[in-house]
C-alpha cells in the first residue's frame, strides 16, 4: 500500500504522536484509520475480548483531525510503525523550519488479523443521554490498576491476568451502571479525563461515547446492560 495523509502543521502531528504514545503503553498492537470528508479519525483499541469466553469490555479511544481533502482510505497498522513514521515526519518539518505547514506522513503496511478492527463505532446518530465528571473517571481508574496489580503478582500467566482484567474492567462504574470501568480506565490512559473537563455521555444502538474536549472514549454495551 502506498497510501498518505497530511496534517495541518506539526502541532498536530506531536498531538497525534502524544494520543499514539499513550494508547501503546496500554495496548501495543494495531490502530484503525479512517479518512474522509477532511477528517481523519483515529481508533485505538484499549480494551477487547480475546476469545469466546473472554468477558472483557470493548473500549476503543477515538481522536480526529483536519487532513488534506480528497483522501479517503480505511486501514489497520501496527501502532509502533506508524509511531516512528510520525516521528521522523515531525524532525522533519521541524529541521525544515516548515512547522506552519501540512505535514505528510506515509502509512505503514496494512494488518489483518485484527479482531477489534471488525467492530466499527457509527459515526451518526449519536443522542446525549447525560453527563459525568472526570474526577469520577480518574478516582474509578485509579483503583482499577491497583486491584489489578494486588491481584496478579509479577510472572502470573497471562491467562489469569486476562480474568482478572476483565473482572476489574468489566464491573460498572459507581453511579454509571451500565458503563463498565473500562471506560474510566481508557480515557485516564489516553490523556481525556483532565480535571476540569466536563464529560458528555451519549448513545446510538449498542455504542455510549464518553467525550470530552480532549477525546472520545467509545464503549460497546454488553447485551445485559443495554438499556431499554
Amino acid at each position: 500500500m502506498d497510501q498518505s495523509f497530511s496534517l495541518v502543521d506539526t502541532l498536530a502531528v506531536a498531538d497525534l504522536q502524544t494520543y499514539l504514545s499513550r494508547a501503546a503503553r496500554v495496548e501495543e498492537g494495531s490502530v484503525r484509520l479512517i479518512a474522509g470528508s477532511g477528517v481523519l479519525a483515529v481508533y485505538t483499541a484499549i480494551l477487547y475480548p480475546r476469545g469466546l469466553l473472554d468477558e472483557t469490555p470493548t473500549v476503543l479511544g477515538l481522536r480526529t483531525f483536519a487532513t488534506g481533502g480528497g483522501v479517503e482510505f480505511d486501514a489497520v497498522v501496527p501502532i509502533r510503525s506508524l509511531l516512528d513514521r510520525v516521528a521522523r515526519a515531525r524532525e522533519g518539518a521541524e529541521a525544515a523550519a516548515d512547522e506552519a505547514g501540512p505535514v505528510e506522513i506515509r502509512l505503514p503496511l496494512e494488518v489483518s488479523t485484527v479482531t477489534w478492527a471488525g467492530i466499527s463505532p457509527p459515526r451518526g446518530g449519536w443522542q446525549k443521554v447525560g453527563e459525568t465528571s472526570s474526577s469520577l473517571l480518574q478516582s474509578t481508574a485509579k483503583s482499577g490498576v491497583a486491584e489489578v496489580a494486588e491481584a496478579v503478582p509479577t510472572g502470573t500467566g497471562e491467562q489469569l491476568v486476562q480474568r482478572v482484567r476483565a473482572e476489574v474492567w468489566g464491573r460498572p462504574i459507581d453511579g454509571l451502571e451500565y458503563i463498565p470501568a473500562g471506560a474510566a480506565f481508557a480515557a485516564d490512559s489516553l490523556g481525556f479525563a483532565g480535571d476540569d473537563d466536563v464529560v458528555t455521555i451519549h448513545e446510538t444502538g449498542p455504542w455510549t461515547r464518553l467525550t470530552t474536549r480532549r477525546g472520545h472514549t467509545l464503549v460497546r454495551r454488553v447485551s445485559w446492560s443495554l438499556r431499554r
